[in-house]
């Protein structure tokens, strides 16, 4: 029977090495071509690094004097820190109206935040591109009203299924002590819903980071977040791109998200497990 158990779990363990070699093999041929010349790139770009073709950090540095990258890392870093702020504080108080007040309204406005989560976003830059413009909306502050508009139909279904299983009886008791909406829900009903809230933060912070189509699409050309910054800057005369300075680039722009990733995944999987006791 022993054996009978060790058979599937030795294969699963086989297929779950494979698909994180799988997964790991891009990231680490960027990382190997970050040090190699232009020419060892373009010819061999799998090939591992010798003598001929490291460079060392010059890739780096060219990266990070050709794409102006403090100031395109603190566009990132405004952008995302605030939209993921708008989004949780937002969305929240928004699942739990819907989830408290029970109407013909709310029903609806449930739907739609959902019908929003199946809508291709392809659908809906070419519109929103052109409201954007004419909102003046092309500027880091005009973006994150963005951002919290396509984050929130996911956030808020997340929090709707979790508020629900929050006892109303806490909240009235709260409101008989003499707490007004407000202070209930900031007081009483976030810290209980905070591992969703993690879940949440740390989905859209990745989303955000990572994005180039909405930025490229909204932003003026004076703004470039890491993304923008990376892939318009590194164009060389005639179209040539400077290859070993584009993956340097690429590398330090994932090692934020990736080390933002490992330290917050206990939270993710302790928000599921919330989600899903309580759910």
């Amino acid at each position: 029977m022993e054996k009978i158990k060790k058979g599937p779990r030795l294969l699963i363990l086989v297929l779950l090495v494979a698909a994180a070699i799988l997964f790991l093999f891009p990231v680490f041929v960027i990382l190997l071509n970050s040090f190699k010349g232009k020419l060892y790139i373009s010819s061999d770009p799998f090939a591992f690094i010798n003598s001929e073709s490291f460079v060392g950090v010059q890739n780096y540095l060219n990266g990070i004097v050709k794409t102006n990258f403090i100031s395109s890392i603190a566009y990132s870093l405004f952008i995302t820190i605030f939209s993921v702020a708008v989004i949780i504080i937002f969305t929240p108080m928004t699942a739990w109206y819907i989830a408290r007040v029970k109407n013909k309204f709310t029903a609806v406005l449930y739907y739609l935040f959902v019908f929003s989560m199946i809508v291709p976003f392809q659908m809906v830059m070419f519109p929103m591109s052109k409201i954007s413009d004419m909102m003046s909306l092309g500027n880091p502050i005009g973006i994150i009203l963005i951002y919290l508009g396509f984050g929130s139909g996911l956030s808020v279904f997340m929090f709707v299924g979790f508020i629900k299983s929050v006892p109303v009886e806490i909240e009235e008791s709260a409101m008989i002590d003499g707490c007004n909406p407000l202070q209930t829900f900031f007081i009483v009903v976030f810290p209980m819903i905070r591992p969703t809230a993690i879940t949440v933060a740390i989905l859209n912070t990745m989303w955000i980071w990572n994005d180039y189509l909405l930025p490229l699409l909204v932003l003026n050309s004076d703004y470039k977040p890491i993304p923008i910054a990376v892939q318009s800057v590194l164009t060389g005369s005639y179209g040539g791109r400077e290859m070993g300075a584009l993956m340097a680039m690429l590398v330090v722009s994932i090692i934020p998200i990736i080390v933002f990733y490992l330290t917050c995944q206990k939270y993710i999987i302790k928000g599921i497990a919330a989600g899903a006791v309580k759910g």
